[in-house]
């Protein structure tokens, strides 16, 4: 089945690659309008530039993707692994965020946790950072006055520290259990070899002195949706960005040994390092950079797929922009002033760099794509000149075998419609600083993205301008173009009309996007099942999470205890892994299909507690969606429901049982008990009375006291439940009412 797939793909390929090219020379030489004017020839030229831009680009991309190679891990002997030194570089991130990081650090999987060493970076010599290590009992190195923000910070420690093996972590990225065990056997590579399936070490003279490895980038991988996921209500429907870039195509770039190396989740050869002259100061993006040194020297580089640390991805817009131009100038300055040419770079990888900068004009070429059609339409002016026939002959098999090819060697994760929806989106605020910086207007200061909360609810939506002028743009020209089509019967307004229809719709989204989503919780939630006791006085209870965070976790039960919710109640959680011991308090119930849901929010935990937890909650795969689930009516429906829609807040903190059965007092009046919630019960029918007490059979009464009227139902307090809560009989009664 492998081989079909392999072979699929390459036929796919092939044939993408031969109808592309085909179109392209079209586009070149036979459909510029030249007797149109200069103004129309001028945009001609830009879209045509655009299109082969974009085939070179995509030439490039899928190449990488139909041939990704992954290495395998090799088995080492335990005594084999080596000493490495652990950096968090940390600038002003506050003190709970580098604890997570740092706990995850010190629970690492190693043969012999001796021969690791973890040393917090502050670049801003934070007396809280320094309390912290000692907590821990790692290393600290403090910086006054850094120059040279992140690339100094690194330096620093590099010279204070001997390891062969250096892993570098930022300051919000929480690694796994097993993030050592699976990367650092891959620096044995050169020498070992498997031979009938085992991993056995290479003689002398099979061993290859210019085959060393430089580094192993995992992906950077995120707890909490990104604001693509989150603005768009999307979290279950479609994966993180970013997913796309670390799992598949830097994973690609293996093939001609350019993998990026993105700065954290990253184990370095110290040699690599040293050599080059350690982390590239002077540059906004010192770790793309200095991945290119390290291969420029020749050093064999792997990125991997399995996501080995979780981070948080930036959750407000503003932020999300500072970061993505500080990529973009970064990369583009590093291209520019590397001796790129003169490098020892094999022209493959030279190549594969070069798609890197052309990738942040992508963001240009979608302006061009969405104006385009705008000037013809609307201003009538002629950009391309060609028949009905010419696209359906030429244009449509190019557009339906790409679309094809990605989708098939991008497994599921991005298609050429979330593409675009996501460069709709972000492009407005990218093509000024990829022209300036691509002239030599160089951003010389390094900004560290925020991941703090903030409410951008209603500044946001400021940043839709640019996108709600191009739409009425859009739907103006649409509007004439369906008129064009039903006065004049011109078949050929017909692949205008998608253009249009597709542009439409990217803009909308980004306007969707812009008008943001209130998060309302301080702390990311996470879907998990782990199994859960909870310990009451007389008993304990057994469940599963539903899901978890820092702060609390929901909690399924098939039975609806009644859980005391004024008082803190012993809570044990755990895995393979790790087991925590904590307290809280009920502060909501509520009923899920069969099961009951309790909302449980933590009181206090001791510290040896709270380090085993903060592992329960983070070192797992995230929950959120891996491949692409949503369509077009699921992504409109989702947007515009969400969004109508009004939250009902509760703070019902006992299980409402629904009764709906008759029972009688002990004076023989009937009564229709609607619901119960141990402590009170609400009467539809019967007799109005201040005090009554009903006869559940078997000596067991429920004595009861009237509280108010509400929706036509008298509200009772069952003033004798205390006496009565512990009964196997009570429990008995509710199991036959609720089934």
């Amino acid at each position: 089945m492998r081989n079909i797939k392999v072979i699929k793909e390459k036929i796919l390929f092939f044939l993408a690659t031969i109808s592309a090219g085909i179109y392209i020379l079209w586009r070149i030489f036979f459909t510029l309008p030249i007797e149109y004017g200069l103004v129309a020839l001028i945009v001609a030229i830009l879209l045509v530039v655009s299109e082969v831009v974009g085939f070179f680009e995509a030439f490039s991309h899928c190449k990488s993707l139909s041939k990704k190679k992954e290495p395998k891990l090799p088995i080492i002997k335990k005594e084999d692994y080596p000493h490495v030194d652990v950096f968090i570089a940390t600038h002003s991130e506050d003190k709970n965020i580098i604890y997570k990081v740092v706990n995850g650090c010190v629970h690492m999987d190693y043969p012999d946790k001796n021969k690791v060493h973890i040393y917090i970076c502050d670049d801003t010599n934070r007396k809280e950072m320094e309390e912290l290590a000692k907590e821990f009992n790692v290393g600290y190195f403090g910086l006054i006055d850094n120059k040279t923000a992140k690339a100094g910070n690194i330096n620093n420690a590099l010279g204070k520290t001997k390891s062969p093996l250096i892993v570098t972590f930022d300051a919000d990225m929480i690694p796994r259990k097993k993030f050592l065990m699976e990367t650092v056997p891959y620096f044995f590579l050169p020498k070992m070899k498997e031979e009938n399936g085992q991993w056995i070490y290479r003689n002398k003279d099979e061993i290859d002195e210019n085959y060393k490895i430089g580094f192993i980038q995992t992906p950077q991988s995120f707890y909490n949706a990104d604001l693509f996921q989150y603005n768009l209500y999307l979290e279950k429907d479609i994966p993180n960005e970013q997913d796309y870039f670390f799992r598949e195509v830097n994973v690609g770039r293996n093939r001609t040994n350019t993998p990026i190396y993105a700065g954290s989740n990253t184990v370095i050869s110290r040699e690599a390092l040293e050599e080059v002259g350690g982390i590239v100061e002077g540059n906004i993006t010192e770790d793309f950079a200095t991945g290119i040194q390290i291969q420029s020297k020749g050093y064999t580089c792997f990125a991997i797929k399995k996501a080995l640390a979780n981070g948080l991805a930036p959750i407000d817009f503003k932020n999300l922009i500072k970061q993505r131009q500080r990529w973009a100038r970064g990369c583009i300055q590093t291209i520019r002033s590397f001796k790129f040419f003169k490098s020892k770079l094999n022209i493959k990888a030279k190549l594969s760099y070069i798609t890197c900068f052309l990738y942040w004009w992508t963001f240009f070429r979608r302006f061009i794509y969405i104006l385009s059609p705008i000037l013809y339409t609307v201003f009538g002016l002629v950009i391309v000149k060609c028949t009905l026939k010419e696209l359906l002959f030429i244009w449509l098999p190019s557009y339906i075998l790409y679309n094809i090819t990605i989708r098939s060697l991008s497994n599921n994760i991005r298609n050429q419609k979330w593409s675009n929806i996501i460069d709709t989106i972000i492009f407005p605020y990218l093509i000024i600083p990829v022209f300036i910086e691509t002239i030599g207007f160089k951003l010389k200061k390094f900004n560290v993205t925020s991941k703090k909360k903030v409410d951008n609810k209603n500044t946001q939506f400021k940043y839709a301008i640019p996108h709600i002028i191009l739409l009425t743009g859009t739907l103006i020209g649409l509007i004439y173009c369906i008129e064009d089509m039903i006065i004049h019967k011109s078949l050929g307004s017909i692949v205008l009309v998608y253009w249009l229809v597709l542009n439409s719709y990217f803009l909308l989204m980004a306007v969707a996007f812009m008008l943001s989503r209130v998060n309302y919780r301080d702390q990311e939630r996470y879907y998990a099942k782990l199994d859960v006791n909870l310990n009451l006085d007389k008993e304990v209870i057994k469940g599963k999470t539903v899901d978890i965070s820092e702060g609390g976790m929901a909690i399924e039960l098939e039975y609806p205890f009644y859980i005391p919710y004024k008082e803190d109640i012993k809570v044990e959680i755990y895995n393979d892994d790790y087991k925590a011991q904590l307290f809280g308090k009920v502060v909501h119930v509520n009923k899920c299909n069969e099961l009951w849901r309790y909302s449980i929010k933590i009181s206090n935990m001791t510290e040896e507690n709270k380090r085993e937890y903060c592992c329960i909650v983070y070192d797992r795969q995230p929950t959120l969606a891996k491949e692409i689930k949503s369509n077009t009516i699921k992504e409109v429906y989702n947007n515009i429901f969400n969004r109508v829609k009004r939250n009902k807040l509760s703070n019902r903190k006992l299980p409402r049982i629904y009764i709906n059965k008759y029972l009688k007092d002990i004076e023989g009046n009937t009564f229709k008990i609607e619901n119960f919630n141990y402590e009170y019960l609400a009467i539809s029918q019967g007799p109005i009375k201040d005090h009554i007490e009903l006869d559940l059979d078997d000596n067991l009464i429920l004595k009861c006291e009237l509280q108010n009227i509400k929706n036509k139902n008298s509200i009772y307090k069952i003033i004798n439940f205390e006496d009565i809560r512990d009964e196997v009989k009570l429990k008995e009664k509710i199991n036959n009412w609720i089934v």
